[in-house]
């Protein structure tokens, strides 16, 4: 037999047992196993200068073959280890999301592994997978975080390690079953941040600032510490002896008032901001002027709708109405179909009757859904209080903003100012029709939609 033809027998004859051990057990070869062959593998050409060195090769063959052997029974069974994931159940979109997994060695030597937790792709784990040495019947505690990329409900069901054996000539994949839920929520850690700042009166590190009330509100609120910016006569002065430090009255603003998001979900809502479509910019937008409307004493709702209605939350006050506007938009998706405002107005007028602030987010592309956004709105004057937030597309101010632009660069800013030129057009119509617009971009859009909120409520116009 030909030295070529004895090394295609011996990787035949090699090739079923590994290919057993992989199905059945999944147990593969390791690098160094690979190195470990080329040994005999290139001694069987030592046949090509002399025939005597067939003793050598069948050496060689039986001493690779006995390690190979050997170090396979140092493998770890699948008893030898167990596995457990902590991590809560709520997160926020692209927000850190912490993970601890706790991996158990019950054998009696140590092991090395290689641990990957099952994580779908789009909640970007970092590190994705991480190298251990656990010594014998110990525990290994690592922390990794989530900064989960899309809104939804993930199950993470297995745990991935991979052992090697003493020698590492093999490897072994195990799984464990290890089942979390994790409920990707729009961005909610503003919440608290708001709630922090309200408190500290800091709320302008946020962009929020206050509004001069337009007339008085006469329902006493509390008091607090004065500021520069408040009004003199407010100034609480037996309380200000009694503290020695100025002190004035807050009032509260009319409560009890109702505010109606009508979110779109179709096919303008698709693009991206930030990383972001726009319809979780607008989710993270209601989410927090909701927030702040319900400490405001309001009921807050909320209608989702592209060519059907997704979901209607009456207006309701109370912090408990988070919750329903959590659970409605978390798994909420834009889709690429064309809205129809007609059907969504529609369902508005039939359910809720009494005068709302009535706050539509929503792009505007064409000359088609401008005509619809702008007759719905203005048929709204006098029943409600219509208010549209459109969301610019920065790549628009990008290219007209370019200096001494030239060659395609130039058509391409004379094309962005028409339409610049065309959706300021669209903003003067709804102006002159008695609707409230709001121009923003879509990564700042909470920030004004909260002062514009605030100031409605100043003005006294709900």
């Amino acid at each position: 037999m030909s030295p070529l033809a004895l090394a295609i027998v011996k990787l035949v004859i090699a090739a079923a047992p590994l290919a057993a051990l992989a199905r059945l057990a999944r147990i593969y070869p390791g690098r160094r196993m690979v190195f470990a062959a080329l040994v005999p593998a290139l001694s069987t050409f030592a046949l090509v200068a002399t025939p005597a060195a067939l003793w050598l090769v069948v050496v060689l063959d039986a001493l690779v073959g006995a390690a190979v052997a050997v170090d396979l029974f140092t493998l770890p069974y699948r008893r030898d280890f167990s596995v457990e994931r902590h991590t809560q159940r709520i997160a926020s979109l692209r927000k850190r999301h912490p993970v601890t997994l706790t991996v158990s060695n019950q054998a009696c030597r140590p092991r090395a592994v290689e641990v990957r937790d099952g994580v779908p792709h789009i909640l970007h784990p970092a590190p994705a997978e991480f190298v251990e040495a656990i010594p014998a019947r110990s525990r290994l505690t690592r922390d990794y975080v989530l900064r989960p990329g899309r809104r939804g409900a993930f199950r993470i069901e297995i745990v991935h390690l991979r052992a090697t054996s003493r020698w590492k000539l093999w490897t072994r994949l195990l799984d464990y079953p290890c089942e979390s839920t994790v409920h990707v929520y729009p961005d909610m850690k503003q919440l608290g941040q708001y709630a922090l700042l309200a408190r500290t009166n800091r709320l302008s590190l946020m962009g929020v600032r206050r509004t001069r009330r337009i007339g008085m509100d006469h329902e006493f609120e509390r008091l607090r510490d004065y500021t520069p910016d408040d009004n003199y006569k407010h100034i609480d002065w037996r309380a200000t002896a009694r503290r020695q430090k100025l002190t004035v009255k807050d009032y509260q603003s009319s409560q009890s008032q109702r505010i109606v998001f009508l979110v779109d979900c179709g096919r303008m809502m698709t693009n991206e901001a930030a990383g972001l479509s726009l319809l979780d910019h607008a989710l993270n937008a209601i989410l927090m002027l909701g927030y702040v409307a319900l400490r405001q004493g309001d009921s807050v709702g909320l209608l989702a709708f592209s060519d059907e209605i997704h979901g209607y939350i009456p207006p309701r006050g109370g912090m408990a109405q988070m919750n329903r506007f959590l659970h409605a938009a978390f798994d909420r998706f834009p889709r690429l179909v064309e809205s129809r405002y007609d059907e969504a107005f529609r369902y508005l007028a039939s359910h809720c009757r009494k005068r709302s602030l009535v706050v539509l987010i929503t792009n505007v592309i064409d000359e088609v859904n401008s005509n619809q956004i702008e007759r719905y709105l203005s048929n709204l004057v006098g029943r409600h209080l219509p208010l549209g937030v459109l969301l610019r597309d920065r790549r628009l101010f990008e290219a007209v903003e370019v200096e001494q632009p030239h060659g395609p660069m130039l058509f391409r800013a004379a094309a962005a100012a028409e339409i610049l030129t065309w959706r300021h057009q669209v903003l003067a119509d709804l102006a002159g029709k008695g609707v409230l617009a709001l121009d923003v971009f879509p990564e700042e859009m909470t920030a004004p939609l909260i002062n514009r909120y605030l100031e409605i409520k100043a003005r006294h116009l709900l």
